[in-house]
């Protein structure tokens, strides 16, 4: 049961299922009040004309024997001024609900006033009427009465009217409520009966429609439950015609599979490339090692410092790498830029610095010397002759700039060199050692500053990397106006 109800169309069922049964308790318990309403009222209405009637035939001096109280076989009673009955339907054997039991007339006596019982109406009308006026109906009460051997329920309506001879008389009528039981009892039948039925089409229905509109869910979860467990991330869950939210969600879905398909191949050519960068000076190592134990003479120290140091910078920077893949967040100290650009271009020969005084933003001293590091060591494998760097402020962003004169990059190659483990071929001829991660760096470092790294034409015509950080002076600036300058 648990995990039946664990389902969502089968919660989807049973809610909707419950609040029809709600809406239909509510509704049937409103049409049952309102229709037992409308025929008491009509039946109030009978009884009133029927007393009327009566009243008419007292007001123009009927005498009792010649009224008409056996009509349609309804209970009637007239009583007077001080509650005696004074005439009565001819076949009335038992009645109450009228405020007077009594059921045969009899004369005035001191011992009828005892018999005829306390009577609530016998001048409660407020009413001053002349000799032969009928008044308004006084009330409506519900009771029983029994004629000729057969006991019915009925609703009673009292009139009054002025007599010439006996005074204020009060005319009790009645007007039976069998067809208001009946019509309440039928409509109580068909509602007892008809509600179940309608309630199980509802969550016939309910339970079709709600599985045909999650049945692409179902093949959702069944393609995800296949990719799991085959670890294919090519594969992409089917996506619905419907153009609603199932169709929005099998699309994101595949969004996200993309994306992690990209981030696995991505990480996968990461180890492969380190691995194989790392192959080299490590062999390289094992051998001058290996024929330094055989033959300690021929030991090339200078060779095994080198790939030392290689080994150590490549590992330094695939450690970066892995800190800004996992997100971390740079510091947020003040960095002078001009200052760290002439910083890391001291010793570095051939290498020239304009920049403009406090040239500041905000980030990581280490991070950001790194990226004027690379990109120096950069220019300075492909320039013919000089290396000039330049730091200036434009609007709110700070730039630094870095041009050499050498061959350049060709267009199509300027998005790619800042691939991963990426070397031109011609660079790849000149290249000291360097593993392909600089430029990688050096742009994974402006973005997680908020900036951008860019190549162009220098005016020499060579390479001119430009860098764009958010300026710190100002705090107006935003990573996304830095993005479109």
């Amino acid at each position: 049961m648990s995990r039946l109800l664990g389902s969502v169309r089968a919660r989807a069922t049973l809610g909707a299922t419950l609040v029809v049964a709600v809406a239909l308790v509510a509704a049937g318990t409103a049409v049952l009040l309102s229709l037992r309403s409308n025929l008491l009222g009509e039946a109030g209405t009978q009884a009133e004309r029927s007393a009327r009637e009566v009243a008419t035939e007292l007001a123009i001096g009927t005498p009792y024997g010649e009224l008409s109280l056996d009509v349609d076989d309804r209970p009637l009673q007239i009583v007077d001024e001080d509650g005696r009955l004074v005439a009565a339907s001819e076949d009335l054997e038992r009645i109450s609900g009228t405020g007077v039991d009594a059921v045969k007339p009899r004369p005035a006596s001191a011992g009828d006033d005892a018999d005829a019982g306390d009577s609530d109406d016998d001048d409660d009308s407020g009413e001053s009427l002349e000799a032969g006026e009928i008044g308004e109906r006084i009330t409506v009460s519900d009771g029983s009465a029994t004629i000729d051997g057969d006991t019915e329920d009925y609703r009673f309506a009292a009139v009054p009217v002025e007599t010439d001879r006996q005074g204020r008389l009060t005319v009790w009528a009645g007007a039976p409520l069998s067809a208001e039981h009946g019509a309440v009892n039928t409509a109580l039948t068909v509602m007892l009966t008809g509600f179940p039925l309608l309630l199980v089409v509802v969550a016939w229905v309910t339970w079709l429609v709600t599985g045909r509109a999650l049945r692409p869910v179902e093949g959702i979860r069944r393609e995800m439950a296949a990719i799991t467990a085959s670890e294919d991330l090519a594969r992409r869950v089917p996506v619905p015609g419907t153009h609603d939210e199932v169709a929005r969600l099998a699309s994101t879905t595949n969004e996200t599979l993309a994306a992690l398909e990209s981030s696995v191949e991505r990480q996968r050519r990461f180890v492969a490339d380190a691995s194989h960068e790392l192959r080299s000076p490590i062999a390289s190592l094992r051998t001058q090692l290996e024929v330094a134990a055989a033959h300690p003479e021929l030991l090339d120290l200078d060779g095994a410092v080198e790939d030392t140091v290689r080994l150590q910078r490549l590992a330094a920077d695939l450690l970066l790498l892995a800190r800004l893949d996992a997100g971390e967040r740079p510091a947020d100290a003040r960095v002078d830029l001009g200052e760290l650009a002439r910083e890391e271009a001291g010793g570095r020969d051939a290498v020239r610095v304009r920049a403009e005084d406090d040239v500041t933003v905000a980030g990581s001293r280490g991070q950001l010397g790194r990226v004027l590091a690379n990109l120096l060591d950069n220019g300075r494998r492909h320039a013919r002759s000089a290396v000039e760097v330049s730091v200036r402020r434009d609007g709110e962003a700070a730039v630094v700039a870095v041009a050499d004169d050498g061959e350049g990059v060709p267009a199509a190659d300027r998005e790619r060199i800042f691939e991963r483990f990426v070397r031109l071929d011609a660079a790849r001829s000149r290249d000291d050692g360097g593993a392909g991660l600089g430029l990688a760096i050096a742009r994974d470092v402006a973005v997680r500053h908020g900036g951008t790294l860019t190549v162009h034409d220098a005016p020499a015509g060579g390479a001119l990397f430009e860098l764009r950080l958010p300026g710190a002076w100002s705090s107006t600036v935003s990573t996304e106006e830095i993005r479109r300058t």
